[in-house]
């Protein structure tokens, strides 16, 4: 009797989202510098040198002295061999390092005693106030103690290493041979995991010390994960959510914490208690950052230090009385600018409104029939101030030219800020000009990012399309300023047909109108909201933030409306440009008098 042959399951290639990055497509940028000595705050730079690699292959090579500023010690020359009259026509670090990161950008940074050099980079770039752009680090020595036994290598020194695994280049102590040398150690460690499964960057950083075996285990987490967008929620002990975030890729992003990638000691602590991660899977960015405000509402996990409480913020409203006054509240009734991130910003911005608008600020309780009667005061006192009082229907106009400012219908106020602004530098009083015109920037953002996030939410219904970046669209239904419904028209499907669909199913949003209805001059004209019903109608301000920046993304489009997208003609949108230059111009002068402080 014949035995058939055993029956071997089919192989199968893995796919490029199973193995993450692999190791041969990722770009290593490994670098070296030799230094003054080794304090990151108190010595220089005095060389760097770095090669670019892509699966064996060398892109690049980034080389160069650098001046320090002052002369080298020489117990560094004797070690590097550089001299001070070496590196006295070299570049300053100023003008090396946005070289080198343009060089490394995009790139997982390598240097032998990692730690050593980035700290010297970073701050290189801090005190020329240049970003750090945080990439992803690999250090040579970790890998080389985790992948080498004592016997193999006594040291961990790049002398050592490179003569062990037969490097092609002699470290010098000068930066380009030691990167280069450093190179050849790196592949000849990946070279060693490689043949105990580590296939793709994740695997390596998972690979590394640093992370326990406890984190480590729990990677099986993100077994399970599609490789989708959407929201995922990390669930501890007794299934209270502990974390909540966002993701373009939910499995790759969740199994990011449980690698070396994730440096976070709050996030490892949080990784430690955690039991599972559920998730929600969405059809693009805008629903997963809305339904992660959402559920930050909602859960207030403790690990999350973004806003879980939206209904904190602060508002500038005008009271219901008959000499109204801007108050701070936490729930805006009536027409209403905010929200505000504290009570003291909210009461800044209304006492520079209240200022120029002639309103007043005391707190006095008017009843219609009685008159203001606060006495001028030669510095503060209350911007309704006169000499004779007066009644509610002289207090009028000022009530009224503050509703016109937040609702848009005129900018008076802003152009008298700008007007007396003018005034005082003109004058010379240049301290009192700089003083309101940082106040003025201040009220201008505000009221800009109000009117801008009350006009999507006045739109019974808006939908946004955006480009996927494959030939296809991400489309999204806005209801007074909530999501109502998302959905993908992938390349090749008609996207109206799709629009149709989610449409359909979307969610029916009621608008807040506080005590103030809707009114319709015609049953085919769409409904006229009353000046004092809450800005936003109800919805999150984080929420109406999000998609107001969606709507602004390069290429996005407005496929219908309810009505037409508009803001206010005379609201603050026209002076953004100004406000911004005058931030800018704030932000030279504090420079300036810190220098001027420290000297």
């Amino acid at each position: 009797m014949s035995v058939p042959d055993p029956v071997l399951p089919a192989a199968r290639q893995l796919a490029f989202d199973e193995l993450d990055t692999p190791l041969y497509a990722t770009t290593f940028v490994v670098v070296d510098l030799e230094t003054t000595g080794t304090s990151p705050d108190g010595d220089a730079i005095t060389e760097i040198g770095a090669v670019k690699v892509r699966g064996g292959e060398v892109l690049g090579e980034f080389a160069t002295l650098v001046n320090p500023g002052y002369e080298i010690p020489p117990a560094i020359v004797q070690i590097t061999g550089i001299t001070t009259a070496m590196v006295y026509a070299a570049p300053r670090i100023e003008a090396v390092l946005p070289g080198f990161l343009e060089f490394a950008a995009g790139a997982v940074l390598v240097a032998h005693n990692a730690r050593f050099d980035t700290a010297f980079l970073k701050a290189a770039a801090a005190r020329q106030d240049i970003p750090w752009p945080n990439p992803q680090v690999l250090c040579t020595v970790k890998l080389a103690r985790r992948v080498l036994t004592r016997d193999e290598a006594p040291s961990a020194r790049l002398g050592v290493l490179a003569q062990i695994l037969g490097a092609s280049t002699t470290p010098t102590h000068r930066a380009l041979d030691d990167a280069r040398a450093t190179v050849d150690v790196l592949h000849a460690l990946i070279a060693r995991v490689g043949n105990q499964g580590v296939q793709s960057l994740t695997e390596l950083l998972d690979y590394l010390p640093g992370v326990t075996g406890t984190q480590r285990a729990k990677r099986t987490f993100a077994n399970d994960l599609p490789a989708a967008p959407g929201v995922y929620l990390f669930r501890g002990p007794s299934d209270e959510v502990l974390y909540i975030g966002t993701a373009v890729n939910l499995r790759r992003r969740v199994r990011n914490y449980f690698t070396g990638s994730e440096t976070r000691g709050r996030m490892k602590e949080m990784v430690a208690l955690a039991q599972r991660v559920d998730h929600v899977v969405c059809a693009h960015g805008l629903e997963a950052g809305v339904r992660e405000l959402r559920l930050l509402a909602a859960h207030a996990p403790p690990y999350n230090r973004r806003s879980k409480f939206p209904k904190r913020g602060w508002w500038l409203t005008l009271t219901d009385e008959p000499f109204p006054r801007l108050v701070a509240v936490r729930t805006p009734t009536r027409t209403a600018l905010g929200p505000f991130n504290s009570r003291a910003d909210a009461v800044d911005v209304g006492l520079t409104i209240a200022e120029f608008a002639g309103l007043r600020t005391c707190a006095t309780r008017l009843t219609r029939a009685a008159k203001h009667l606060c006495q001028p005061a030669i510095v503060g006192g209350c911007p309704a101030a006169s000499d004779d009082g007066s009644d509610a229907e002289a207090y009028a106009p000022a009530a009224h030219s503050v509703r016109d400012l937040l609702t848009g219908r005129s900018d008076t106020l802003l152009r008298a800020m700008l007007e007396r602004i003018e005034t005082y530098s003109t004058a010379e009083h240049f301290e009192a000009a700089a003083r309101l015109r940082d106040r003025t920037a201040a009220v201008v953002a505000k009221l800009a990012r109000t009117q801008r996030l009350a006009a999507l939410a006045r739109l019974a219904e808006l939908i946004i399309a955006l480009p996927d970046g494959a030939g296809g669209w991400e489309f999204s239904v806005i209801r007074h300023g909530r999501l109502a419904a998302a959905g993908v028209a992938r390349r090749g499907t008609p996207p109206m047909a799709v629009v149709d669909q989610i449409v359909a199913a979307a969610e029916t949003v009621v608008p807040d109108l506080g005590d103030a209805p809707p009114t319709a001059d015609s049953a085919d004209r769409p409904l006229v909201f009353a000046d004092d019903v809450p800005p936003l109608l109800g919805a999150p301000p984080e929420e109406v933030g999000v998609i107001a920046r969606w709507l602004a993304k390069p290429g996005a489009r407005i496929v219908r409306t309810s009505d037409g997208y508009c803001e206010p003609l005379h609201g603050a949108a026209r002076w953004v440009a100004w406000a911004q230059l005058a931030r800018e111009a704030a932000e030279v002068r504090s420079e300036q008098e810190q220098y001027l402080a420290e000297r």
